[in-house]
């Protein structure tokens, strides 16, 4: 009897972890704010499967997106490195993406073609998305893959640019090769976060270079396995659309309306990384405490990210140092000495895990009404 219950047990697990893969609110659930114009969607588009290098079916990768309530996939196979083609052959490399459309076409997730024309220094490794047929440029000459990709509408984005196997200093390396693609117009974007790396020489490239800044799981085996729940979530790209469609979708990563998140760590220009920070706290309440003239103000942090701050005003806290954590989905308490009672506060933080530029923190301002 022991045993069946155990086994009961087990199967009602399967079954649960099976509906949150389906769920767009299970507990993995990954929340961003919209902001003004646009609407937030979140992508990972640099993931794998058995059809490169990867350790899974691209089902499965459909499932843990969903799981974690992301908008938008790419599984960025690459086209030279097949270390599973003895066993699973396969002469069309769109495969992976066609078996992944079919899963996702009865779910509220956007599939976009891609794959990652891996190559050498200088060339490197690159991922080209939004793309029509990826046997084309499964060719020798580099040159000629990222022409091929352009005649497809491709963007395309330099993959982990600092890391150390192609770069031992652990610093990207901008050859030749990627200024004369930038110049054609073949190279859009730049990981600045890869994995779990963070790279400020990333950032400042795609800065001076005016590429789009993004972040990425580059995920190969299950997605928890690489990310824990210690993690929160899979690095990201928030891309600021117009709508959830590939042509808007396309269309804001050309035009590099985005931002990279991993954990408490946000990389975007400021232009919209500033309005996410300020749309990720509510301000739910802002009252003085009885018979004095400490004004308490309830904040609430709407995102996934635990927002790390540090106080910029005027005023000091009561019964808190200056720098204090807004936990992902969570409240805080900041009790600020006004010194006289105001029927408004202007609140300005600095955000110290969020980055405009290399070692660059936007500080912040909330309009609060004393009620």
């Amino acid at each position: 009897m022991k045993r069946i219950t155990t086994l009961l047990l087990c199967l009602l697990a399967i079954v649960n972890l099976s509906a949150q893969s389906h769920s767009h609110t299970g507990p993995g659930a990954i929340t961003y704010p919209n902001i003004e114009g646009y609407i937030t969607l979140k992508a990972d588009l640099h993931q794998h499967t058995v059809f490169s290098d990867g350790n899974v079916w691209p089902r499965i990768r459909v499932m843990e997106a969903l799981r974690d309530s992301l908008d938008v996939i790419s599984l960025t196979e690459h086209l030279e490195y097949q270390p599973h083609i003895d066993d699973i052959p396969h002469p069309d490399r769109n495969r992976s993406f066609k078996l992944a459309l079919a899963e996702a076409k009865d779910h509220n997730l956007l599939v976009v073609h891609g794959t990652e024309i891996t190559r050498q220094p200088p060339a490197g490794h690159s991922n080209a998305i939004f793309i029509t047929d990826a046997n084309p440029m499964l060719v020798k000459d580099s040159v000629a893959a990222f022409a091929e990709a352009k005649k497809q509408g491709a963007f395309v984005f330099w993959n982990h640019p600092a890391w150390y196997p192609q770069s031992r200093t652990g610093n990207p390396i901008l050859s030749d090769f990627q200024k004369d693609r930038i110049k054609n117009n073949e190279l859009h974007g730049i990981e600045v976060i890869n994995s779990k790396d963070y790279a400020e020489e990333s950032l400042a490239l795609a800065l001076e270079h005016n590429l789009t800044i993004m972040g990425t799981s580059d995920v190969h085996d299950l997605i928890t396995w690489d990310y824990t729940q210690e993690d929160n979530h899979r690095p990201i790209t928030l891309i600021f659309a117009k709508e959830k469609s590939e042509a808007s979708i396309r269309e804001a990563l050309f035009q590099r309306r985005t931002v990279a998140a991993y954990n408490d760590l946000l990389v975007g220009r400021p232009e919209f990384l500033n309005p996410l920070l300020q749309s990720c706290i509510q301000i739910t309440k802002a009252s003085y405490i009885p018979d004095s003239d400490i004004l308490e103000v309830v904040l609430r942090n709407v995102s996934s990210s635990d927002l790390l701050f540090e106080n910029a005003m005027p005023y000091t806290f009561y019964s808190r140092a200056p720098i204090f954590e807004a936990p992902a989905k969570g409240t805080v308490v900041l009790q600020i000495k006004t010194l006289e009672r105001m029927k408004a506060v202007d609140l300005r933080l600095k955000a110290l895990r969020a980055y405009t530029a290399p070692k660059t923190q936007p500080t912040l301002s909330w309009d609060v009404t004393v009620e």
